[in-house]
C-alpha cells in the first residue's frame, strides 16, 4: 500500500472516530435532555398533587380569664391536627380586673398582687403562657377590644406584638401589595395555597376607619381579579352587624354597623359576582356558633354568608342569645377551637374541637394546681 493510500485510509479513520464522538454525544446530550425534562414533570406533578392536598388550619379566640390553662391543650390539639398554623381573634388578658390564671401563679407565694403589676405583665403572661406552647408553628394574631382598654392602647399593642405582626410571611405580603409601605397594622393579610386570610381589626367603636376600609377594599379587588385566589377568609374579632349575636357585635356603634355592613355587602359581591369561597370568622362572644349570620336582616339584604364565633379559648363563658335556634350549630360552656381543613378545590370544612379537662397537659396542671384548673372548666361562666 502506498504511503498515499496509507495517509487518506487514516483521515478517514479520524473522521469516522470525530463522527462517532459527536454522534455519540448528540446522544447523551438528548437523553440528558429528557431525563432532565422528565424530572421536572415528576417534580411539577409532585408539587401539583402536594398543593392539592387538604391542609388544616386552627383558630380562635378570647383567651383571657383561664387562658392560660385552656391554650397550652389547645396547642396540643392543634398540633395533632398537624395544623399549618394557628389565629387568634383577639381578647388576650382581661386587663380591667385580674385574670384567674394569673392571679394563681402571681399570688401562689402569699404576696400581694398590685393592678399595675398585672398591668405591665399580662400581655409578656399572654407570651410566655399562650403563644409559647404552639412552638414553631406559626401564630396569627388579632386585636380585640380588651387589648384598648385603659392603660392598653392600639399602639402598645403593636410595639409589644410586633414580632407576630411583621412575620417574614406577613413582611412579604405587605410589601408585595406595596413595596414602599414598611408600617405595622393590626390588620393585615396573607396567602396560602389559594386562600387569602384577611385579619381585620374591630376592637374599637371607631372601626372600621377609612384607612382600614380602603385597605381592605384594595385587598379585595386584588383577591377578586385574581384567577389564583379561590378563597377568601375574614377573621376579626367582633362579629359583622346584623348577626344572631347582634346585641354583642359591631352593631353596638354606628361606625361599625356603618362600615361592617359595608364590608359584608363586599364579600357578599366577592361571593356571588367573582365566584369566590367566602368564609367569615369572630370570636368577642364567648360561646361557639356555626351560622350566625342566618338572619332576617341578611336574608332580606343580599344574602346569607357562612359566618361562626368561636370566643371559646379560656374566657367566661356567656349565654347563647335568644336567636341561637336560628344557627346551624351553637354550643355556650365549652372551650375548644375551630379546625379549618381547606379542600382541594379551596373550599373550607370547619368542625369545632372542644377542649375538655383532660385535655390540659400534665405540667399545667401542676403549675396552676389542679383546683384551678378544675374550677376554669366548673365554674368559669356566667
Amino acid at each position: 500500500m502506498s504511503a498515499a493510500v496509507a495517509n487518506r485510509a487514516l483521515k478517514v479513520q479520524r473522521q469516522n472516530a470525530r463522527a462517532e464522538i459527536a454522534l455519540r454525544k448528540r446522544y447523551d446530550c438528548e437523553m440528558f435532555r429528557q431525563f432532565a425534562l422528565a424530572l421536572l414533570l415528576c417534580t411539577a406533578l409532585s408539587l401539583t398533587a402536594q398543593a392539592q392536598q387538604p391542609w388544616n388550619f386552627a383558630v380562635s379566640g378570647d383567651s383571657r380569664n383561664c387562658g392560660d390553662v385552656v391554650m397550652p391543650a389547645i396547642a396540643a390539639g392543634v398540633q395533632h391536627n398537624e395544623a399549618a398554623f394557628y389565629w387568634h381573634l383577639g381578647d388576650l388578658r382581661a386587663i380591667y380586673d385580674f385574670d384567674q390564671d394569673f392571679k394563681q401563679l402571681a399570688t401562689a407565694g402569699g404576696a400581694p398582687l398590685r393592678i399595675i403589676d398585672y398591668e405591665n405583665r399580662a400581655w409578656d403572661d399572654f407570651i410566655e403562657n399562650q403563644i409559647s406552647p404552639f412552638g414553631n408553628m406559626p401564630f396569627f394574631l388579632g386585636i380585640g377590644n380588651h387589648e384598648t382598654i385603659p392603660p392598653k392602647t392600639r399602639t402598645e399593642f403593636v410595639v409589644q406584638f410586633a414580632d407576630w405582626l411583621d412575620t417574614p410571611e406577613l413582611q412579604q405580603q405587605r410589601l408585595k401589595d406595596n413595596p414602599k409601605d414598611h408600617r405595622l397594622r393590626t390588620y393585615y393579610h396573607w396567602q396560602r395555597g389559594g386562600v387569602d386570610f384577611i385579619n381585620l381589626d374591630n376592637a374599637s367603636p371607631d372601626q372600621f376607619d377609612k384607612d382600614q376600609m380602603a385597605w381592605f377594599e384594595s385587598v379585595l379587588k386584588a383577591d377578586t381579579g385574581d384567577p389564583s385566589i379561590h378563597t377568601i377568609v375574614v377573621g376579626m374579632h367582633e362579629s359583622l352587624p346584623d348577626s344572631i349575636s347582634k346585641g354583642h357585635s359591631m352593631s353596638e356603634s354606628a361606625q361599625g354597623e356603618t362600615s361592617g355592613r359595608r364590608v359584608y355587602s363586599q364579600l357578599l359581591g366577592a361571593q356571588n359576582n367573582a365566584h369566590k369561597n367566602v368564609y367569615v370568622l369572630a370570636s368577642h362572644s364567648h360561646f361557639f356558633m356555626d351560622g350566625v349570620y342566618n338572619t332576617e336582616y341578611w336574608r332580606s339584604n343580599g344574602g346569607v354568608l357562612p359566618g361562626w364565633i368561636v370566643g371559646t379559648a379560656g374566657a367566661v363563658r356567656r349565654a347563647l342569645p335568644p336567636a341561637a335556634g336560628d344557627a346551624k350549630a351553637a354550643k355556650t360552656n365549652v372551650y375548644g377551637y375551630l379546625l379549618g381543613t381547606v379542600n382541594s378545590d379551596r373550599t373550607i370544612e370547619f368542625r369545632f374541637q372542644q377542649i375538655d379537662e383532660k385535655d390540659v397537659p400534665p405540667e399545667v396542671v401542676i403549675r396552676f394546681g389542679q383546683s384551678l384548673v378544675h374550677d376554669c372548666f366548673a365554674a368559669n361562666r356566667q
